[in-house]
C-alpha cells in the first residue's frame, strides 16, 4: 500500500527535478488508474488484522509526516471499538504500521521497484510502450 501512495519524485540532481511539483505529481496508484492498469495486490491471510490496522488509522503523525502507529492509538481503537487485541495481533498491527511507514520513505525514489510483484498484464505492457512512444517518438 505505501509504495502504491507514494509520489514518486525524480533524482534531485536530475533536470526533471527543477519542474517536479509534488502537490500536483500523481501518486503511482493514480498513474496506474490513470494508465487503465489493474492494480495487483499479494493474497492476504488474514484480511481482518489489515481491515483493524485500516480502522486504527495505519499510521501516527509527528505534525511533520508519517510515524508508526503509536501503541495508545490501538488501545484507543480497541476501547472504542470493543475489540480486544491477542498480543500477537497488536504487535503485528504496530509491525504492519511500522513496514508502512518505512516502506513509504523509500517509495518516494521513483526507481524503487515495488515491494510485491505480481505477473506483467497487457495493460502495464501498452502503458510502458505509451511511454516510450512519447519519449523516443
Amino acid at each position: 500500500m505505501a509504495w502504491l501512495n507514494a509520489t514518486p519524485r525524480p533524482p534531485a540532481e536530475s533536470p526533471r527535478a527543477k519542474n517536479f511539483n509534488a502537490a500536483t505529481a500523481p501518486s503511482r496508484l493514480d498513474q496506474l488508474k490513470k494508465d487503465r492498469v489493474p492494480v495487483q495486490m499479494p493474497p492476504v491471510p488474514l484480511p481482518h488484522i489489515i481491515q483493524w490496522w485500516i480502522e486504527t488509522g495505519v499510521t501516527g503523525s509527528n505534525g511533520m509526516s508519517a510515524t508508526v502507529l503509536p501503541w495508545a492509538e490501538i488501545s484507543a481503537w480497541q476501547a472504542n471499538t470493543s475489540i480486544k487485541l491477542s498480543s500477537w495481533e497488536a504487535r503485528l498491527i504496530r509491525a504492519l504500521s511500522q513496514a508502512y511507514v518505512q516502506q513509504s520513505r523509500i517509495s518516494e525514489d521513483e526507481a524503487c521497484p515495488p515491494p510485491w510483484r505480481g505477473a506483467v498484464t497487457e495493460a502495464e505492457k501498452a502503458a510502458e510502450i505509451a511511454v516510450l512512444d512519447d519519449v523516443l517518438g
